[in-house]
């Protein structure tokens, strides 16, 4: 008999899932579309993520870089054994696919307000159909400022949807670390870009997803501007094993990530990440 983890998920068997069409992004990241073989999963909100496996290697939590239907998108940096199998898939390729699983973007706590989406290299597709909601529905926020950090040209994802974005009246800005030859825009980190974002600190809403140091700064920073702490959400990162909060590896504090995250709203996080883990 298998005894479940308070609030843990039963663990079921992967769906099967197709795959329909892949992208190579910068040189070790690459977009793949999913179609499920049958019956799809539980529709995915923004911000959640599934365990996608693959035959033969194992399985990896992956966050959905776009929702169209019953397709999942997802966005793959190969890493690992895993993450270079799944990311080198090409059409008619079967994987298995679990989830959804954990929390997604509260755009609902949003409604009302301006819109600051801070992204932090692949922290931009978790972050995708979140800009994807709110540009859909322009009349139920203010202004949307979305602000890109990549370590250099070649690494910036989704370059062409970024110039429909502000076709749809999105402020977009976009700074490398690295800058090359070619390059003619900003050149430093992402909270640099702050300063010419535009919105009203006491009726703004947060959306972070990054490299956790990039979060931490970038979250400060928001405060020292007036944007409540509950007003910034972030999307943290751990090692998730089981995705159900059987297994224990994605433990921040009293929280399981892959079951009460990824997001976590900043007042939640920031107390829990100043504990220096052993």
């Amino acid at each position: 008999m298998t005894v479940l983890a308070p609030g843990a998920a039963p663990a079921l068997p992967p769906s099967p899932y197709r795959v329909v069409g892949r992208r190579l992004e910068t040189s070790d990241t690459a977009t793949i579309e999913l179609e499920p073989v049958r019956s799809g999963l539980a529709p995915f909100s923004p911000g959640q993520f599934a365990m996608v496996y693959g035959f033969g290697v194992g399985d990896i939590p992956l966050s959905v870089s776009r929702i169209e239907g019953d397709r999942l998108t997802h966005t793959i940096r190969s890493v690992g054994a895993v993450s270079s199998r799944l990311a080198s898939l090409e059409g008619g390729a079967s994987v298995g696919v679990r989830g959804p699983f954990g929390t997604g973007w509260d755009l609902t706590a949003a409604m009302g307000r301006d819109l600051l989406i801070v992204a932090g290299g692949l922290g931009l597709a978790p972050l995708r159909p979140l800009i994807t909601a709110a540009l859909t529905a322009p009349e139920r926020y203010g202004r949307v400022n979305v602000l890109i950090g990549a370590r250099s040209p070649g690494d910036l994802l989704y370059a062409d949807e970024a110039e429909r974005w502000r076709a749809a009246d999105a402020r977009v800005l976009v700074t490398v670390d690295r800058p090359d030859d070619t390059w003619r825009g900003d050149v430093g980190v992402v909270t640099g870009l702050l300063n010419r974002a535009e919105f009203d600190p006491g009726a703004t809403a947060a959306f972070l997803c990054g490299p956790e140091v990039m979060m931490r700064a970038t979250a400060r920073d928001l405060a020292r501007r007036g944007i409540a702490a509950d007003r910034t959400q972030v999307s943290l990162e751990r090692t998730m094993h089981c995705g159900t909060g059987h297994c224990g590896h994605c433990q921040l504090g009293p929280l399981l990530l892959c079951r009460d995250g990824p997001v976590v709203r900043w007042d939640h996080a920031e107390p829990l990440l100043a504990v220096r883990e052993l």
